[in-house]
């Protein structure tokens, strides 16, 4: 085994730049760092709390629930990355929030897609795990986050994710001057007759993460291209932010009726009403 060359910093994280008191138990991972003044606009109130590279930090309270963000730019490396560093200063649940492109004709720009699992097209998680290991979202999230989007009156779609590496080729989109990927029109049929439901970039990775290590992760992005119709809008924006923020306040009663009830675990059963 090689020697240790860890940041010897045990407190705050290398990239991050946080520690254990600046963030919340829940945390939403949006990827564009300029998304977290927009996730924040509908808190009580926040604190930047960290801020390296692509990685900004806030935390405050929704609703009187603790809540954090932070922003892991585009891609699985550095959504990964995102997730170990959190998850050694303590956080528990991750919901990443962002925008996708939809597969199916029946998602529609400005709609929310909330993932149940997802197909592993990245290769960050594959350095962790064996590649038939499943990227599923944690059952209490989805819940949550399905709560969440009724309460709020979003159009919405549960399903299974496409994470690439590509926005381009892996997505099936023309490269530079048409170029176009092996089997592209192949992949993305295959995909769409398997009732997979969008493509983004982050999904997988965190989920897989997530599940190895212990912890509960979901996803929220709202539809701003269907590849179906052709459309393309940046619609919508905040309602995957909006969302994932009122699920934490779901997540923390769900909680909170697990510990009143002795449960072994959370259930359809116990109530959560506001």
């Amino acid at each position: 085994m090689t020697g240790d060359s860890e940041d010897p910093n045990d407190e705050e994280q290398y990239h991050l730049a946080v520690g254990p008191d600046d963030v919340a138990d829940s945390v939403l991972l949006p990827g564009n760092p300029e998304r977290v003044e927009k996730v924040v606009a509908d808190w009580d109130d926040y604190e930047v709390t960290g801020q390296h590279r692509e990685y900004r930090t806030a935390t405050g309270t929704h609703d009187g629930t603790p809540i954090s963000v932070t922003s892991t730019g585009i891609g699985s490396p550095s959504a990964a990355i995102a997730v170990e560093e959190l998850a050694r200063v303590g956080v528990d649940t991750l919901l990443r929030v962002g925008s996708c492109g939809s597969i199916q004709p029946e998602a529609s720009v400005g709609d929310l897609v909330i993932t149940t699992g997802a197909v592993r097209q990245e290769g960050t998680s594959k350095e962790y795990v064996r590649e038939d290991y499943p990227a599923t979202a944690d059952h209490r999230v989805v819940s949550a986050l399905v709560a969440a989007a009724e309460e709020l009156g979003y159009d919405y779609h549960l399903g299974v994710t496409c994470s690439t590496d590509s926005f381009y080729a892996g997505q099936s989109r023309p490269g530079f001057d048409g170029f176009e990927a092996r089997d592209s029109d192949a992949k993305i049929d295959e995909l769409r007759q398997a009732g997979v439901v969008n493509f983004e970039m982050e999904a997988a990775s965190i989920l897989t993460l997530a599940s190895i290590y212990g912890l509960r992760a979901g996803a929220v992005c709202t539809v701003y291209a269907n590849r179906e119709t052709g459309e393309f809008r940046t619609e919508g924006e905040r309602k995957a932010t909006k969302c994932a923020s009122l699920a934490v306040t779901y997540l923390q009663r769900m909680d909170e009726a697990v510990e009143e009830a002795d449960a072994d675990g959370w259930h359809a059963g116990l109530s959560i009403e506001r």
